[in-house]
Order: structure tokens, then C-alpha cells, then sequence
């Protein structure tokens, strides 16, 4: 496939001009079987933009937010942190990014309970929009 080919010979060039500038102490994370080489690497960095999603519906009122998204994001960020430590190799970094999915979840879930405690008549408010 022509897209693989392509991706390793970009690593063979970041190879040839990347690792020898690299500090010491980052040279082991460049050919980690997780580093920046691999899918397990790109694919968390993604992951980041849920996060950054999340935060920026922090602006929103609390009517506004989906409970059972939240939920879904808040149970899914807790189910793969844990499944990061149980495959090998160990990826801290993408069960960082679950972690913090998990977090902004619980977060947004806290807002609309909150939301929903204090304001009796929500139901009747969300039946209307």
C-alpha cells in the first residue's frame, strides 16, 4: 500500500533528522513501542480534542448539555484508562487522554445534576425547547 510506504520513509527521514537533535532523556521515547512512530501515539493525540470539546462546553449552560453523552463519554474514559494498563506495552499516554475523557465527562455530569437539583421545573424547561 502506498500510504505505508509513504509513512516509513517519512520515519526513516525524521530518523536521519530528528533522533540525533533529541535530548538524551527523549531519545528512548522516539523508538518506544508507543512513541511517536506509531498509531498508539497519533491516535491519543486525536483523542485530545474530545477533551478540548469538553472544556469548551464548560462556556454552555448546564440545559444545554446531553446527560447520557456525558455519560457515555464519562464510562468509556474510565473503561479504557483501565484497559491502558492491562496491554502491553503499557501506554501512560493514552490512558492519560482517557483519564481526562473520563474527567471532563464527570465534570459536565456534575454540572447538569447540579443544574437539575437546584431548577425543580428542568423537565417542563427541556420539554418546551
Amino acid at each position: 500500500m502506498p500510504h505505508k510506504s509513504l509513512y516509513r520513509a517519512l520515519c526513516n527521514i525524521a530518523d536521519k533528522v530528528v533522533y540525533p537533535v533529541l535530548p538524551a532523556f527523549a531519545k528512548p521515547a522516539w523508538n518506544h513501542p508507543a512513541g511517536p512512530k506509531t498509531v498508539f501515539f497519533w491516535a491519543p493525540t486525536i483523542k485530545w480534542s474530545l477533551i478540548f470539546a469538553g472544556l469548551a462546553d464548560l462556556a454552555r449552560p448546564a440545559d444545554k448539555l446531553s446527560f447520557y453523552q456525558n455519560g457515555a463519554l464519562c464510562a468509556t474514559g474510565a473503561i479504557w484508562t483501565r484497559y491502558c494498563f492491562v496491554i502491553r506495552p503499557v501506554n501512560h499516554y493514552l490512558a492519560s487522554v482517557n483519564f481526562f475523557v473520563f474527567l471532563t465527562g464527570f465534570a459536565q455530569i456534575v454540572r447538569i445534576s447540579h443544574y437539575r437539583y437546584i431548577t425543580p421545573d428542568w423537565k417542563e424547561k427541556e420539554d418546551e425547547s
